[in-house]
């Protein structure tokens, strides 16, 4: 039996089911097509179609039922309803093998990029979703409603364990609740893991006692996936309650087989997305950041950077809010260029704000994102006149005259450390 397949995977008059998983792509088509056949490609490439007619003898009413339907289409944008009977459940890397595999090396698709997916429920519910999401503020005992503060000693690559010891204190004496690992700092000969996983740990328990306050280490445990089980395990027996990844660059099986790991250990994954912009970033082609926060929150992440709109990195304000409400959002509703989703009993994730934050610009972050949040601060820190001290006890009063309503520059006239800020870097937003 001969089938002629991408015209059958348009179909403007399909109403999409609640079984259905729904992707939406931009999308351009290459000189000599048009949009209306591009979409039937990239429906036919990402579920049971190929490029020409078929002569097998197969069950042809099976495969019908299994075709994915183009079925709205405002150039340059379409929707595509895939059938759940499609895909593993618990699988990322079958998810994304899928509907952001083969179709963005079609010759036919100039540009293709990935804006958003919803998942029906029976895929939402077979994943773990965050082990704490927004109860990592109990381990730190933190209750009254600020942010959770970060820093990565500076410099972020270089220091030895016993100047990560030293740095990490003075950060943590100042009011800093988590001292974080740079990205590409893992197990260097200059800084080897345990010894620096054991230094810091040393500074916490003595900041802890002088401080009253919980502390904790969001150590990089990015390796090859053996390794990377090896140092959670040790993370543990160290005494400590979160380790970070590099979703990224470990890869969504590896993510998520931490994640398995992290939940029968009862640590909290912090998230970073060093290398997303290798893909996020073309506004025309690749998937937004959008999407990959909400494959993070499926597998299981705890904390995920965001962005900041005020800080060093691209990160434009309706981007950074709608990445944010995917990751916090219980259900949202559809938008004109994003897609709404139950997550039914997953919990949200805790966005954290990175990337050339100082005292100075704290509350702009604030009025953006809420409280909920984790700032981290790097340079706003280490580059105080003062000294780290100084800074850590500088974004904490940053944070305070927010809270109390206080405009910087008057709460800076009782508070040396935030004014010594002020002086250097003003409100200034790095570029």
């Amino acid at each position: 039996m001969k089938y002629e397949w991408y015209g059958e995977f348009v179909d403007e008059s399909y109403v999409p089911s609640e079984d259905d998983l729904i992707v939406l792509f931009r999308a351009e088509p290459s000189e000599g097509f048009d949009f209306k056949e591009i979409a039937g490609r990239i429906a036919s490439e990402s579920s049971v179609g190929t490029w020409t007619t078929l002569t097998i003898d197969v069950d042809w009413n099976r495969i019908r039922s299994l075709m994915a339907k183009a079925y709205r289409l405002e150039k340059p944008y379409m929707w595509i309803a895939y059938p759940v009977d499609l895909f593993e459940e618990g699988s990322i890397p079958q998810l994304l093998s899928s509907f952001a595999g083969n179709i963005f090396g079609m010759k036919a698709v100039r540009n293709l990029r990935l804006i958003d997916f919803r998942l029906p429920k029976k895929l939402v519910s077979s994943f773990p979703g965050p082990y704490y999401g927004y109860d990592v503020r109990k381990i730190l005992k933190i209750k009254e409603d600020r942010p959770i503060l970060a820093t990565v000693p500076k410099p972020k690559v270089g220091l030895s364990p016993d100047e990560t010891y030293n740095a990490s204190l003075q950060a943590l004496l100042g009011g800093i609740d988590l001292i974080k690992d740079d990205e590409n700092l893992t197990n260097q000969d200059f800084n080897k893991f345990e010894k620096r996983l054991e230094a810091v740990m040393k500074a916490i328990d003595k900041a802890e006692k002088e401080t009253g306050e919980k502390k904790g280490f969001l150590a990089n445990v990015t390796a090859p996936y053996k390794e990377m089980e090896k140092r959670i395990n040790l993370v543990k027996s160290y005494g400590n309650d979160f380790v970070m990844i590099d979703i990224v660059t470990v890869g969504w099986s590896a993510l998520q087989s931490a994640r398995e790991l992290t939940g029968e250990l009862k640590l909290a994954i912090h998230a970073h997305r060093a290398m997303h912009a290798s893909f996020t970033r073309n506004p025309k082609h690749g998937i937004t950041m959008r999407a990959l926060a909400k494959f993070a929150r499926l597998a299981g992440v705890d904390h995920l950077h965001v962005g900041t709109v005020v800080g060093k990195l691209v990160s434009p304000l309706g981007e950074v809010l709608s990445i944010r409400n995917a990751l916090v959002k219980n259900k949202e509703k559809d938008g004109r260029r994003h897609l709404g989703m139950d997550w039914g009993k997953i919990k949200p994730v805790v966005p954290t704000s990175s990337g050339g934050l100082h005292p100075g610009i704290l509350p702009d972050v604030l009025k953006i994102l809420g409280t909920k949040i984790i700032v981290q601060v790097g340079g706003g820190v280490w580059g105080h006149p003062d000294g780290p001290l100084a800074g850590a006890k500088a974004v904490r009063q940053s944070i305070n005259a927010y809270l109390e309503g206080i405009e910087l520059k008057e709460y800076s006239r009782k508070h040396k450390e935030l004014r010594r800020a002020l002086e250097k870097w003003g409100v200034s937003r790095p570029k």
